[in-house]
C-alpha cells in the first residue's frame, strides 16, 4: 500500500476543521462579551451624566428597518420578522445637531421643524416638549 496524496488532505482536513470550528466559538462568543461591556460602559456614562433640557428643532427623522429570515426547519416553511429603530435628530441654537434613538410612540409624534425643549442624559433621549408657535 502506498501513500495517497488523498490521504494526507484528509488527516489534515480532520486536523484543520476543529481548529477552524473552535475559532468561529472563539469570535462569536468574543464579540458578544465585546458587545456587552460597550453596552454596559454607555449605560454607566449616561447614568453619570446630568439630565440637560435645552432648546431644540426637530431637523430629521429616520427609521432603520431589518428583515429575520427563520427556516422553521419542517416542511421547508419560513419565517419573515422585522424590527424597526427610530432616531430622531435635533438641533440646538449653537448649531450642533444631537441624534437620538426614539420610540415608536415618540418617532409618530414628532415632525420636522418642530421646536421645543428637548431632555436627554449622555446619549439617553428622555423627552421633547413641543413649544406651539
Amino acid at each position: 500500500m502506498g501513500f495517497s496524496p488523498f490521504d494526507w488532505f484528509g488527516s489534515m482536513m480532520f486536523n484543520i476543521v476543529p481548529v477552524i470550528v473552535i475559532m468561529g466559538f472563539i469570535f462569536v462568543f468574543g464579540t458578544i462579551i465585546v458587545r456587552s461591556v460597550q453596552g454596559v460602559k454607555q449605560w454607566k456614562r449616561n447614568n453619570e451624566s446630568p439630565i440637560l433640557t435645552v432648546d431644540a428643532t426637530v431637523v430629521t427623522k429616520r427609521a432603520d428597518t431589518h428583515h429575520h429570515y427563520h427556516n422553521t426547519g419542517s416542511n421547508n416553511m419560513h419565517h419573515m420578522s422585522s424590527s424597526t429603530t427610530y432616531y430622531v435628530t435635533f438641533e440646538v441654537p449653537s448649531g450642533d445637531r444631537l441624534e437620538f434613538r426614539v420610540r415608536d410612540t415618540d418617532y409618530g409624534m414628532l415632525a420636522e421643524k418642530d421646536t421645543g425643549r428637548l431632555t436627554f442624559q449622555g446619549t439617553r433621549y428622555l423627552g421633547f416638549e413641543r413649544i406651539k408657535n
